[in-house]
């Protein structure tokens, strides 16, 4: 036993002397561990502005939501405080019809009908549109008078409606960007070609808001939500902008944004109207510029033709509501299309026929026409356009 105690007490000594050449560490627990403390809690989604950093935690679903703030993504959406114009505006006294037969024979006269006296064909073209004014039943068949005052067969002919589209009109300025669908599509989770659809399906005319931007090589994303993008090409985007371009000197502008395909109207710092267009696609650009309207028409027919081989020939008939701005190219309305939203013109800036209607009744003389391309791509060289056309 007293061996056994010996070892004991020899064993002790030996720690002791240990611990007095090498003591233990020191550990603050407040240098290395954050708790929260005791009855802290997560502060409550949505209302984490309501609460000091000490009386909750900035986590969870709070925290998400707070992110998503940070861009401009809140719940509810922000509204776009707007107005729809009436839709009246999209009545015409006209009734059009598409030339459906590469010859069209026209006549001076019923007499001319009946003995089959030809006086001209019109030229060949893919767009060929007429107005009808007057019709009679002969022993030929039905005819139309058009507005060039000749007949022409109903068997040449195919009666064509109107389809509707309008802007807004803005009751306060928009604070967020935002566009419209421009064809039917399903969203993707991330900003890349190959990302995961997410299951959401859009439609030509959607609205949606936009609040970030990404680029994948020349393509540009667009987010439209929380982990939902949609490609650039898909959207007519409408970036707000108040301040007044270079070369602008008047409180009232037209603007024509040629890479979002939007137009804009402008009085002083306030937007009042946005809405899709169709401008010049290459190599028909609209040019770029500070421009005035120089002649407005509520009606006149258009024809022209720019390839060598005249194979892009258009003849149309009582185009509604003209404002001239830059040689042969204008604002004016649109019956013989929906294509708002991508470019397919000859130089002319294509609105719906409500919305053409709504800015010729705003427009005055010598209104201000701003066009121009963010993106760059088109060219700004005046030696590089011609007269323009529809």
């Amino acid at each position: 036993m007293k061996k056994q105690s010996l070892i004991t007490g020899s064993f002790l000594i030996i720690l002791a002397v240990q611990t007095l050449v090498n003591p233990p560490s020191i550990v603050k627990a407040d240098e290395t561990i954050s708790t929260p403390k005791t009855g802290e809690g997560l502060c409550i989604p949505g209302n984490s502005d309501l609460f000091d950093s000490q009386d909750c935690l900035m986590a969870g679903p709070a925290k998400h939501l707070d992110e998503l703030a940070e861009q401009g993504i809140v719940f509810p959406s922000t509204p776009l405080y707007v107005a729809n114009p009436p839709a009246s505006l999209a009545d015409v006294p006209f009734a059009y019809a598409r030339a459906v037969t590469e010859e069209v024979p026209m006549y001076d006269s019923i007499e001319d009908i009946i003995a089959e006296h030809v006086s001209k064909k019109m030229p060949y073209g893919r767009i060929k549109y007429v107005s009808l004014y007057d019709k009679v039943e002969t022993e030929k068949g039905l005819y139309y008078k058009i507005a060039n005052e000749k007949w022409v067969s109903k068997e040449y002919i195919s009666k064509v409606g109107v389809q509707f589209f309008q802007g807004f009109e803005f009751k306060e300025n928009p604070t967020v960007s935002f566009g419209w669908i421009l064809d039917q599509i399903e969203s993707q989770t991330g900003p890349y070609s190959n990302a995961p659809t997410t299951g959401k399906k859009y439609f030509r005319y959607d609205i949606v808001n936009v609040y970030d931007t990404e680029m994948e090589g020349d393509l540009e994303w667009l987010m439209i939500g929380p982990n939902e993008w949609i490609n650039h090409r898909f959207i007519g985007r409408v970036i707000p902008n108040t301040e007044k371009p270079a070369g602008v000197e008047t409180e009232r502008w037209i603007e024509v944004n040629l890479y979002e395909q939007v137009m804009l109207v402008h009085e002083g710092d306030r937007i009042v109207y946005a809405t899709l267009v169709t401008t010049g696609s290459d190599p028909f650009f609209t040019q770029p510029g500070v421009f005035k309207i120089y002649k407005k028409i509520d009606h006149e027919y258009m024809r022209g033709a720019f390839e060598a081989d005249r194979s892009d020939y258009y003849y149309l008939e009582d185009v509604p509501y003209i404002m001239y701005f830059d040689q042969a190219r204008a604002l004016h309305g649109a019956y013989w299309h929906t294509n708002f939203g991508y470019k397919s013109s000859h130089g002319c800036v294509n609105l719906s026929i409500a919305d053409s209607h709504w800015l010729y009744d705003w427009t005055n003389m010598d209104e201000t026409v701003y066009v121009w391309d963010p993106s760059g791509q088109t060219p700004t060289d005046p030696e590089y356009y011609g007269a323009g056309g529809a």
